[in-house]
């Protein structure tokens, strides 16, 4: 930690790590997360080696949400880096308060702060500009700083490869360096966990540095009960009704985006809040657009319901 940086969550007391896979898998279905063996195992492992949690999958799958039920079963707090085209190492990690800067210059000029010694007084207002107090901590000084958290890189594969590298030296490292301030390290490591929905190949060397999951939809029992957690409001049999349907929307050649399990529980959802009992054509027709987000998709999925629902 760096000297005169406020360890904000140090002394908090944080929920003890899971003991095993099964306890993993049981607080995070506590949250309403319900995951299978092999991600439940995963997710243990990275918690115990203190590794980078990288997982891949369609979009809908639940990546990001496990993210959010990790920080919640700890009960620490969770940072989110939000990845895109062109982001570059300081939009994540730290930047100054120019603005603030400013009218702290202003206000040494006023007070005639900047009479006398021309040199050692200049010298003096440039340093009280890089103070503590100018600093925005982006997500990923945050995570440093405040941790234990769980920091979320999510969709790294927007990002380019330089900020790849960038990453992947604050990940070996759990420590960046303010040219002003000095260098900031985690007391603990975060948990981090990256998502990529596979837009393009993640560098080998960051793959290496993580470990690996490739997150799949859901079976059909497993969406059944995810509805029914979720969404307790909701009847089993349309719950099942409208899980199966999904399912063999998912398996619908042409879709440009298939529906994920988001998608579900606003279809059953919606669905329940119409008063529905079953799902027929009618009111899947009249629902769609809580399930496909694309006029192509909802024009060929119009013209397959009977055939779906009659499966």
């Amino acid at each position: 930690m760096l000297a005169g940086m406020h360890p904000t969550t140090a002394e908090r007391p944080v929920r003890s790590r899971p003991g095993s896979p099964d306890e993993l898998a049981k607080r995070l279905g506590e949250t309403g997360y319900l995951c299978d063996d092999s991600l439940a195992t995963i997710g243990f492992l990275a918690l115990t080696m203190q590794r980078p949690l990288l997982l891949e999958g369609e979009p809908g799958t639940g990546k990001t949400a496990l993210a959010e039920a990790i920080a919640a079963a700890l009960d620490v707090p969770l940072i989110r880096l939000q990845c895109y085209e062109g982001i570059d190492a300081a939009q994540a990690l730290y930047d100054w308060d120019f603005p603030r800067q400013i009218l702290h210059l202003r206000a040494l000029e006023a007070a005639g702060a900047m009479g006398g010694s021309a040199v050692t007084d200049a010298d003096a207002a440039e340093q009280s500009l890089f103070d503590e107090r100018f600093l925005l901590a982006r997500p990923v000084l945050r995570a440093l700083r405040e941790s234990p958290a769980v920091l979320l890189v999510d969709e790294i594969d927007r990002a380019d490869d330089e900020f790849e590298a960038f990453l992947l030296e604050v990940l070996s490292t759990y420590q960046v360096t303010i040219p002003e301030l000095g260098t900031v390290s985690a007391a603990t490591p975060p948990v981090v966990v990256l998502t990529s929905n596979r837009t393009r190949e993640v560098h080998d060397a960051l793959k290496r540095r993580c470990l690996y999951h490739w997150v799949e939809h859901p079976g059909l029992d497993r969406e059944v009960e995810i509805v029914r957690t979720r969404a307790p409001e909701v009847s089993e049999t349309l719950a099942r009704q409208v899980v199966t349907l999904v399912q063999r929307l998912r398996s619908t050649e042409g879709l440009l985006k298939p529906p994920g399990v988001a998608e579900t529980l606003d279809w059953a959802r919606a669905l329940e809040a119409l008063g529905s009992r079953d799902l027929d054509v009618d009111s899947a027709a009249r629902t769609l657009g809580a399930v496909v987000k694309y006029r192509e998709d909802a024009q060929r999925v119009r013209q397959a319901l009977d055939r779906m629902l009659a499966g």
